[in-house]
């Protein structure tokens, strides 16, 4: 068997070290194995027994198990069946954007905050996400987010890169301009805006799909664009390069049938969901994991909740899921999404910075209190959080260590 010390293992290095009869590479753990490669991998049905982007554990390492669920009657599962539905599994942060006092882009508040994600032990992370504002960026900020995110994250975990743009055209030039600095996949929202026909819809992903140089998860938001409906996933299935959907319509019959149905083609189709609330029933009925940005605020918690219904500690997992159900609430709720989520990465002790949106007098002071009210959440969790004075006692244990 060949094996593969690079840092980077494109489809030049494989063409150049692969026999004609080699069935099987072991690559080392840390390799980037890039698109190219991952295309030369599959047309040359070569196994990688090590593939360094099959996820890494906190710290960087690769890791060494994977729990292995049981198979559900009728519905595959993808967790485990291939190697992007393994690194496209559990929780992946979606990205706040940080400003500085002029409300530019805070580069160095930044890049604290997303070496504190990956060192707490998120499985991956989601930049110009809804979280991530997109819409409120410039191209050059979206392409300068993912730049930062990922010369920070150095390879340490998958970064699913959204690439919604305003034609086709402009998402092919941004999916290329991502391969180059070294995300893993991009995720597309359905055009935003202008509503089309279904057939429309259809092409508009099928063109991309035929030249994105990276991998593409269907994006599914409603309440922001136009759905996608399972027919129209359904038909996108011939297409290699769409490998998974995250879907928030927070809607869990439509999670569920959306696996059931589309697992009978594709037994490793990822499904992400997008809503805290229905993380864990999600998870106990074959979803990967999660893009929840809740994680951006407790990821310990969050992780532990992952790892908890993979381990089918389901009472663990259930005291897990209905604790942090008030501070989901709270950061949902508030005003003008996602200030709720950026107070409460300001409660965890980074500098936010100023709203892209405009804020009347009212919701600033709405979200003064709501600073409050977060910091109490937090401190019942068992948290550490400056100023959280008054707050009700609820007699319940910590989930985290002080």
């Amino acid at each position: 068997m060949v094996r593969i010390d690079d840092p980077v293992v494109t489809a030049q290095l494989l063409a150049s070290r692969l026999g004609d009869g080699d069935r099987q590479v072991d690559i080392c753990p840390r390799a980037k194995i890039t698109p190219s490669a991952h295309d030369f991998l599959r047309a040359r049905g070569v196994e990688v027994v090590a593939g360094g982007s099959r996820g890494a554990a906190k710290g960087g390492a690769a890791t060494a198990t994977t729990p292995v669920r049981r198979a559900i009657p009728g519905v595959p599962t993808a967790p485990g069946s291939t190697e992007r539905s393994r690194r496209f599994s559990g929780i992946f942060t979606p990205n706040i954007v940080i400003y500085n006092a002029s409300g530019g882009i805070n580069y160095k508040e930044m890049e604290r905050y997303i070496s504190w994600l990956i060192d707490a032990g998120i499985h991956g992370l989601y930049p110009n996400g809804s979280t991530g504002e997109f819409v409120r960026l410039s191209a050059d900020e979206r392409r300068d987010v993912v730049r930062l995110i990922t010369d920070v994250n150095n390879h340490r975990v998958p970064i699913l890169a959204g690439a919604s743009e305003a034609n086709v055209r402009d998402v092919l030039a941004m999916a290329e301009f991502y391969a180059g600095i070294g995300a893993d996949a991009i995720s597309l929202v359905p055009p935003f805006y202008y509503k089309i026909s279904e057939a429309s819809l259809f092409e508009y992903f099928a063109e991309i799909a035929r030249n994105s140089p990276l991998d593409i998860l269907l994006y599914n938001i409603p309440q922001f664009t136009q759905e996608l409906s399972l027919n129209i996933m359904e038909d996108l299935l011939a297409f290699d390069r769409i490998f998974g959907t995250k879907d928030s319509s927070r809607d869990l019959p439509r999670i569920t049938n959306t696996m059931q149905r589309l697992r009978r083609q594709r037994p490793d189709y990822v499904v992400l969901n997008g809503c805290e609330e229905i993380l864990l029933p999600s998870i106990i009925m074959g979803a990967n994991g999660g893009t929840i940005a809740t994680s951006g605020i407790i990821p310990e918690i969050i992780v532990e909740l992952y790892e908890c219904s993979q381990a089918e500690d389901l009472d663990r997992a259930r005291e897990l899921q209905y604790r942090i159900l008030p501070l989901i609430n709270h950061m949902l709720l508030g005003v003008n999404f996602p200030e709720g989520f950026k107070t409460g990465v300001a409660v965890r002790g980074f500098d936010v910075g100023p709203p892209r949106t405009m804020l009347s007098t009212e919701e600033g002071e709405y979200l003064r209190r709501l600073e409050a009210e977060i910091g109490c959440i937090l401190s019942d969790l068992g948290y550490t959080v400056r100023g959280a004075t008054g707050c009700p006692v609820t007699h319940l244990p910590p989930l985290v260590r002080r």
